[in-house]
């Protein structure tokens, strides 16, 4: 940021103040109710929505992300800290947590230093949707005990489920009427005034009935004593490394992929696009600077960089301005929020938490493409089943699997020409005018030719032969951007069995890199020049002015 302040216009301070303030009215309640979903004290969401956010403002690259914490980061670093602290102690999960997210900032700052920001495009679009949608549900169903006033031990998402119903008669009705209250409060004003900070309104509301009702003296939680403050300094315990660097090897993934997709999302036309290796080092630098500040794991939020962008931020000391404001909470309004009820925290995280979840979207994946829906509930029952950071390992596999797959399935097509054009196009029932040649048939591959898809081009290129009986195949190579020894390979072997029935192999618009390829392999010597041709217009001109198919092209 600083290297830009030089070209910082007067008339974009305004802007930024607002939005930064109007940000901030978004981001610390919800920053305090992340962290109760961690396990923690609310302020150490507040010291997430400070640090990080100023180092990201100082060294990142997006104009309008607000770096703070998430809900699927929260989700994760409580999964976390419940297996190393299993006990609940309050100071040992402060370290534990601080200890994350230094490990977490550096992996982050390794990924940039090695320049691997291409992570990012490693977990597909349906599984991150099946994936945010199970974090959803596991969250929605981790609150609902605050919003009930009922307790458990906690277990995986089937036991809790249980559990929850089997305490149902435990309700304080009290906490839930609270609870509802809110709830409606913010749907409400999500509904009717979108641009209100619904959050904040929950929050003054639920302090002020807490102060004037006595609520804790009728059985409703609150959120108790908060230390006001700037954040004090919070050595890592070195020791607790070898188990936490699994789970922060996740989260880091996680934190990186929100990040730049919400700082894709809401780049601004003429806005330079974010850096992904930078952003790599603005969001690591920020997590150990948090971490040693006592903040948990952070990173870019759709919804919080939604609202800063919708309030008109230009630059990013709009984030500088929303830091502030939670340091100020800190310091000035620490005694008033610990009035706050625990319902209150819980209503917030269940509303923001239910957007994860995405029925339209799912609906969406299966009317494209029924597998990738499949793939969608793979991720969605890896988090349900098998917990949040097992869920992560499920939803990397299930995209390489998806990845490998499709590369594994390449497309071929039959070609025809659209009448009185050049233009050739894959045959089908919405162009059947399109003309073919007799004795001539036209296909395309599409994509890198290697082993592990060339036996399927074949699989599928063996029956067209069979049903058209060609005198000429011609190989439209032009969307083949590479072919490998195995794959060419097999194509020397296809062009031996085409001769033994009697017709021949072209190929056609080969890019310089393949035509160096096939030109030193024996096919090249077999093909000869007079059958590698130059476009598919050359062909079929060739071919009508050689009907009989002389012996000379045999």
């Amino acid at each position: 940021m600083l290297e830009r302040l030089g070209g910082y216009r007067g008339e974009w301070l305004r802007l930024d103040l607002v939005a930064g303030l109007t940000t901030a009215a978004v981001v610390v309640p919800k920053a305090m109710a992340y962290a109760t979903v961690a396990g923690l004290p609310v302020e150490i969401g507040l010291y997430t929505a400070f640090v990080p956010m100023v180092i990201y403002a100082i060294l990142g690259t997006s104009r309008p992300l607000s770096v703070s914490t998430t809900t699927t980061l929260a989700i994760l670093t409580g999964t976390q800290l419940a297996l190393v602290v299993p006990s609940g102690d309050p100071a040992a999960l402060l370290t534990a947590s601080a200890t994350l997210a230094v490990l977490v900032g550096i992996m982050l700052i390794l990924a940039s230093v090695l320049r691997l920001g291409v992570v990012a495009s490693f977990i597909s679009e349906p599984v991150l949707t099946g994936f945010k949608a199970g974090i959803g549900l596991v969250i929605v169903l981790d609150q609902v005990p605050k919003l009930l006033g009922i307790h458990f031990d906690k277990g995986g998402f089937l036991q809790n489920l249980v559990a929850l119903v089997q305490h149902l008669p435990e309700t304080s009705l009290v906490t839930l009427a609270v609870g509802v209250a809110m709830l409606v409060i913010l749907v409400g004003m999500e509904r009717f005034v979108p641009r209100a900070p619904a959050p904040l309104v929950a929050v003054g509301l639920g302090i002020a009935a807490s102060g004037l009702f006595a609520l804790q003296a009728h059985g409703v939680e609150t959120v108790g004593h908060i230390p006001s403050g700037l954040p004090a300094f919070v050595a890592p315990n070195l020791d607790l490394i070898a188990q936490l660097w699994p789970g922060a090897l996740g989260i880091a993934l996680m934190s990186f992929t929100e990040s730049i997709a919400a700082a894709r999302a809401f780049a601004g036309p003429g806005e330079p696009r974010p850096a992904p290796n930078r952003e790599l080092l603005a969001t690591g630098l920020g997590n150990v600077a948090g971490g040693l500040f006592g903040a948990m794991p952070a990173g870019g939020g759709t919804s919080q960089t939604a609202v800063n962008r919708r309030a008109g931020a230009r630059t990013r000391v709009a984030g500088l301005v929303t830091a502030i404001a939670a340091l100020a909470t800190l310091v000035l309004l620490a005694p008033l929020m610990g009035l706050m009820p625990q319902a209150t925290l819980a209503a917030v995280v269940i509303v923001y938490s239910i957007g994860l979840i995405q029925p339209a979207e799912f609906r969406d994946i299966l009317r494209i493409r029924s597998m990738e829906f499949v793939w969608a509930l793979v991720a969605f029952a890896g988090v349900v089943v098998l917990g949040t950071l097992k869920g992560i390992l499920v939803a990397v596999i299930v995209s390489l699997v998806a990845l490998a797959y499709q590369a594994a399935h390449p497309r071929l097509y039959v070609l025809g020409r659209k009448p009185g054009t050049d233009v050739f196009r894959p045959q089908s029932e919405t162009h059947p005018d399109d003309e073919s040649f007799p004795g001539l048939l036209i296909v395309r591959p599409e994509g890198r030719l290697f082993f592990a898809n060339a036996q399927r081009v074949g699989e599928q290129l063996l029956p067209l032969i069979d049903a058209a009986e060609p005198k000429v195949v011609a190989m439209d190579f032009s969307a083949v951007p590479d072919i490998e020894y195995s794959a060419l390979k097999m194509l020397i072997e296809g062009e031996a069995r085409l001769r033994e029935r009697g017709a021949v192999l072209w190929l056609v618009a080969l890019n310089p890199e393949v035509l160096r390829m096939v030109q030193r392999s024996p096919l090249g010597k077999t093909l000869g020049r007079e059958r590698m041709l130059f476009n598919l217009q050359m062909a079929v001109e060739r071919y009508r002015s050689q009907p009989a198919q002389s012996e000379e092209m045999q």
